[in-house]
């Protein structure tokens, strides 16, 4: 009854050891016997005989490696930066990594890759392109040129990001006052533009007063006027007030100057 006890626990034991789970984000290669089985084992479980055979597990999920270094610049200063990485293995070319390059040192490759791709770019490119606006050119040419590289060997090269870009004290100072000047510049040609839209609104203001008056005076005729002179004395006659009216008969209201 012991010995029968005793193979069960051995059958169980070898079957637990036997079996184990590809979780999401991973591929599993099978080794058996030191051959690399190329068929890549999806997510999920999978049985494998532990004597023989080992179940290697690889990640495929986007990966993030973050590097401190110094890149060169085309006026041969240094700057330093942080670079984050972001890569993936592709599923497919997992057993052609483990066989050449060996598992755990994907990342040892991608460094190097990356900082001979790096120092090329950035030699082309002034310290103070990397802290500006051609920043994402640099980190561009510099995916392409390791995608090149490493697309070969199973590594799918999503993004190149520089961060935490310091430069020199000297040149920092440089490029903010530079920045400084121009955003100054700026606001001096916007107080310009505004100086001198409200100047043409008052000239096209002036025309038209200047229009207005011309056409009023070439409409003043003697029927107007004269029209306009009863009027005048319609209105005064309705007025409540005691008044004196003082008159030639042709203007609506004459009062002596020594009055």
């Amino acid at each position: 009854m012991k010995t029968f006890k005793a193979f069960v626990i051995v059958v169980i034991a070898f079957m637990v050891s036997g079996c184990t789970v590809v979780r999401q984000g991973e591929i599993g290669v099978k080794r058996k016997i030191g051959k690399l089985d190329q068929t890549i084992i999806p997510p999920g479980s999978v049985g494998y005989n532990p004597f023989i055979t080992r179940i290697i597990k690889m990640p495929i999920r986007t990966m993030n490696m973050e590097i401190s270094t110094n890149l060169p610049s085309k006026e041969g200063l240094n700057v330093s930066a942080v670079i984050s990485i972001l890569y993936r293995i592709v599923p497919e070319e997992a057993p052609m990594i483990i066989e050449q390059i060996g598992l755990g040192n994907e990342e040892a490759v991608i460094n190097s890759v990356f900082r001979s791709s790096a120092a090329d770019v950035c030699s082309r490119f002034f310290a103070k392109d990397m802290h500006s606006s051609r920043r994402a050119e640099i980190e561009k040419e510099i995916t392409v040129q390791m995608s090149e590289i490493l697309a070969s060997r199973g590594f799918d090269i999503e993004a190149v990001l520089m961060k935490n870009i310091s430069l020199p004290s000297g040149l920092a100072r440089a490029v903010e006052e530079k920045l400084e000047a121009e955003q100054i510049a700026q606001r001096m040609e916007f107080l310009l533009d505004r100086e001198k839209l409200e100047a043409q609104r008052k000239i096209i203001e002036a025309e038209g007063i200047r229009d207005a008056q011309r056409i009023i005076s070439e409409g003043l005729t003697d029927e107007i006027i004269q029209w306009q002179s009863i009027e005048a004395f319609k209105q005064l006659s309705n007025s409540n007030n005691a008044k004196i009216i003082m008159t030639n008969g042709q203007t609506p209201l004459l009062i002596s100057p020594e009055n």
